[in-house]
């Protein structure tokens, strides 16, 4: 998993492939035999965090229109115990968010212990977006970075482990993806306009993730870089990520009450 995850300042998008499949042995059928164990796995260790309450989880998907947040959230989180876990979707401030700073509505959010959230969309839209339709000035979206870092280390220290993925589609994947939208009647609802401005903006918004993944992969808050151009190794990769991570947290369920033993229930 390491050569995914973004640790040091040296990093640079052109060195990972959308296409990537790390020579999987046994191809996308292997894949997905594994996923349906991983999966399996994730809803037992997403049991047992709900249950121990001493550790938070939070998610966070990035990716430019059709790189695959959606499915990334049916599929890896397919089996968990929705009770515990929350989705975020963070679209166009409403009028109450923008009277705040930017990170308001992000906080309010945040997973409590025992929790588990996946931010589709985040607070990067504050130097993606942001940046690249030029909605604030550069001396505005550039301390963001530091602001962000802050934040995240905030969380961390109060006990939130911190997942970030950036979901890497090629511009020929996406041509696709955006193509399969407008002609199928049941996914033209999800295609917009401005996403053919934004796809005009593609080097724009390459520069704006590279910066900003370099700029906020941390230690606490590591970046992992997911080619996303086959929907069966991102999902598996995101899974594997997820699953190690929440192993290496070494939860137990908590102790049960005392003399339960020989109760029978009546």
């Amino acid at each position: 998993m390491k050569q995914y995850c973004v640790d040091n300042g040296s990093f640079k998008l052109e060195d990972y492939h959308p296409g990537d499949t790390n020579g999987f042995n046994g191809g996308k059928e292997a894949a997905l035999k594994e996923l349906e164990h991983l999966g399996e796995r994730l809803s037992s260790l997403q049991n047992l965090l709900y249950a121990e309450k001493r550790h938070k989880l939070l998610v966070v998907l990035q990716a430019l229109d059709a790189g695959g947040k959606d499915g990334t959230i049916r599929v890896v989180f397919d089996r968990v115990n929705p009770t515990g876990v929350k989705v975020a979707n963070f679209g166009v401030p409403s009028e109450e968010e923008r009277a705040h700073d930017y990170l308001w509505r992000i906080h309010q959010r945040a997973p409590a212990k025992g929790e588990m959230v996946i931010f589709n969309r985040s607070h990067y839209e504050d130097v993606l977006v942001a940046r690249v339709r030029k909605l604030v000035p550069k001396e505005v979206w550039q301390q963001r970075y530091r602001h962000i870092r802050e934040f995240e280390r905030m969380l961390s220290d109060e006990g939130c482990t911190i997942l970030k993925f950036f979901l890497y589609v090629s511009k020929d994947e996406q041509k696709k993806r955006l193509q399969e939208r407008l002609d199928d009647p049941e996914k033209r609802w999800k295609f917009r306009k401005g996403d053919l401005e934004d796809r005009a903006l593609w080097k724009e918004y390459m520069q704006a993730y590279q910066d900003a993944i370099r700029e906020t992969s941390t230690d606490y808050a590591p970046w992992y870089v997911i080619p996303a151009d086959h929907n069966w190794f991102r999902n598996w990769l995101v899974s594997k990520i997820i699953v190690e991570t929440l192993e290496g947290l070494k939860m137990e369920f908590p102790q049960p009450e005392e003399n339960l033993e020989g109760i029978k229930i009546k």
